[in-house]
């Protein structure tokens, strides 16, 4: 979009390079928070309520909150992850994938504080256990369907056994996602999409979009192969001798005016060669 051009011509001097790295580092905190102190864990959820009286650390403290992985596959979870932040991020540039990741998480405080903005109108009174609903686990997904979309082709390696490609992957994330949105109830259903409102926009919404869609670069690869291509095309070539201007820099070509029709000759053959008559 044109606005989000006029903002990295402002602001794009203060994005964060290689953002991935910090989200990663939350998450490794957060799984030793879990392991180590599990108690603790509920002081760091997004509840509005809570947030509202006061716990404003609850604003950020969240993000500690990891996704749900089997400590086995731990170390492959979070090499994976930021093997795809940092290809989104060379894909779509650092500031757009600042707005990406960064705006996601605003989406979900939003969510967060307009669901209990609802709920305190609607019953007249404070309801906690919101931030149960709010985790980094929708994401990672956003992420992950963000990879999809910009490199579908790319080979995964389920279980470490079976390949599977990224678009593949991709569309289960989004069928579970939208049957986990009919079956949840009104908290669950605006945590996924508040979480997911910045693959919404960004991918849907933006020229940004057609750059990296898969048609788009499709196009890009059919070019440049044109142009490979027209790359050992010649401009000039002797009828006679069949030599063109690759062959030397030296050489000149004349096109004969007794001949019937569009007849090149090198500088040996334009005075030597027998002209051609169709009648």
């Amino acid at each position: 979009m044109d606005f989000l051009n006029k903002l990295e011509r402002k602001l794009g001097k203060y994005a964060i390079e290689n953002l991935t790295f910090w989200l990663i580092g939350t998450w490794v905190v957060g799984f030793i928070i879990q392991y180590t102190m599990p108690e603790v864990q509920r002081l760091l959820l997004l509840e509005p309520a809570l947030i509202l009286k006061g716990q404003v650390w609850r604003i950020i403290s969240w993000l500690l909150v990891p996704p749900s992985v089997n400590i086995l596959f731990l170390l492959f979870f979070l090499s994976c992850y930021y093997f795809i932040g940092i290809s989104i991020e060379q894909a779509i540039g650092t500031f757009r994938y600042n707005v990406y990741l960064i705006g996601g998480i605003l989406c979900s405080i939003l969510g967060a504080f307009l669901l209990y903005a609802f709920y305190y109108f609607a019953r007249g009174m404070a309801v906690s256990g919101i931030g149960y609903y709010f985790s980094t686990e929708y994401i990672t997904m956003s992420l992950f369907m963000a990879f999809a979309v910009i490199y579908p082709n790319v080979e995964f390696r389920l279980y470490f056994i079976i390949p599977i490609k990224a678009k593949w992957m991709g569309i289960v994330d989004a069928i579970w996602m939208i049957f986990m949105f009919f079956v949840s109830n009104a908290a669950g259903r605006t945590a996924i999409l508040a979480s997911l409102m910045n693959f919404l926009i960004f991918f849907f919404s933006t020229r940004n979009y057609k750059r990296v869609s898969p048609k788009e670069v499709r196009r890009r690869q059919v070019y440049r192969q044109q142009m490979r291509q027209a790359e050992g095309i010649t401009r000039h070539k002797c009828a006679i001798c069949g030599r063109t201007e690759r062959d030397g820099a030296e050489l000149e070509f004349r096109f004969c005016s007794k001949c019937d029709g569009n007849y090149e000759y090198c500088q040996d053959h334009l005075f030597t060669h027998q002209h051609i008559k169709h009648s």
